[in-house]
């Protein structure tokens, strides 16, 4: 029996001297309750309302200022003529428009009946579709408070537009999400395992002796697995358009554009994995779990990351498929330009540089 406590101690032992295995049992399910906890919810909360408001009168004011008080909006823009309205959604500005028209409080006063307009960006179906009615029931409680003093009931009609994506259809959401996924876990978790396999298997030692800059070595292995990832865009792209119904409303050449840049991501972030392990295993373990969840959860695909506490907000930024997944909805959905992505360009290309100059300086490192 001693024995057999001696080994449970050995055991203790072993565990505690490797720190992977020991983020494995205490750090990750600490992490996926904290992500899951906070991410995963269908409530939509804090998303940015913009207001045109062209009747401005105590009717109207007292609708925004009920608007401001819910925990589900936060007013982000204050219009002046319906032309800013297109302009708000392709700058991200908001996800849904107010639109009191001019006449809305003197019909109110008059004919004890106005009208107001949603308008509301329906990239993603769901949340366009919750916004709406949270927006509606927001309005009908004003309605109803109006009521309880009034001898004519009052009555404020609804009108609801979507723009991008009138028919709602779900594929429109999640066809730039899987773009997103797909990409993000193919790519960096083939390029994780190349240079360590080389380890493995023994040849790292010829590399090792050859003239061949490692420059030249990292980029001779992230080639072949660029161009076949050009053949899965294709296929990705072919099949969200003649199968799914996906239009592609943007640029074909800009969005193609893209999507090689932020595969050059991935497969930057791939080497750096492979050049910092040591077995086949470990780069692939922290390519899939180390990826899968951030990319699920905090880009925006599948749960709005306005939901999320500040901590995971800022956590996000750095997930490069959250800067991808807004790429291919604005170009793709929206039919925006270069001018429209230009930030989420820039930070993809800042990741792929800051990744690739660390993969090739841990691989130079571990050549000497």
């Amino acid at each position: 029996m001693k024995q057999f406590f001696s080994f449970i101690k050995k055991e203790f032992y072993h565990i505690w001297r490797d720190r992977r295995t020991m983020f494995i049992l205490l750090g990750m399910p600490l992490a996926q309750i904290i992500i899951f906890g906070f991410a995963l919810t269908n409530e939509v909360k804090n998303e940015s309302i913009a207001i045109l408001d062209q009747s401005k009168d105590a009717a109207s004011s007292q609708i925004i200022n009920k608007i401001s008080a819910s925990r589900y909006f936060n007013v982000t823009a204050l219009l002046h003529n319906p032309d800013e309205i297109a302009r708000t959604f392709q700058t991200n500005t908001a996800r849904i428009v107010l639109v009191l028209p001019s006449t809305f409080g003197e019909d109110l006063r008059h004919v004890n009946k106005a009208q107001v307009q949603l308008v509301t960006d329906a990239s993603d179906p769901n949340i366009a579709t919750t916004l709406i009615n949270y927006a509606t029931a927001i309005i009908t409680d004003y309605q109803q408070s109006l009521n309880s003093t009034a001898v004519i009931p009052y009555q404020i009609n609804v009108q609801s537009r979507m723009l991008y994506n009138p028919q709602l259809k779900g594929a429109y959401s999640f066809v730039p999400g899987v773009m997103a996924m797909v990409l993000m876990l193919i790519c960096t978790m083939m390029t994780a395992i190349t240079i360590v396999r080389e380890k493995e298997t023994g040849t790292m030692e010829v590399m090792l002796v050859s003239p061949v800059q490692p420059m030249k070595i990292v980029m001779a292995k992230a080639i072949p697995y660029l161009l076949l990832t050009v053949v899965n865009i294709t296929n990705i792209l072919l099949l969200s358009v003649f199968v799914l119904d996906v239009p592609i409303n943007g640029s074909l050449i800009l969005l193609t554009g893209e999507s090689i840049l932020f595969t050059i991501t991935c497969l930057s972030f791939g080497l750096l994995i492979s050049s910092v392990t040591d077995s086949q295993q470990t780069a692939m373990m922290i390519s899939m779990m180390g990826l899968f969840l951030p990319t699920v959860m905090l880009s925006g695909f599948m749960f709005p990351i306005e939901n999320m506490p500040l901590a995971l907000r800022i956590v996000s930024n750095v997930v490069p498929s959250r800067w991808y997944y807004e790429i291919v909805v604005a170009v793709m959905i929206k039919g925006l330009g270069i001018s429209s992505i230009l930030k989420q360009t820039l930070v993809l290309s800042g990741m792929t540089v800051l990744l690739l100059s660390l993969a090739i300086k841990n691989f130079k490192i571990r050549l000497e």
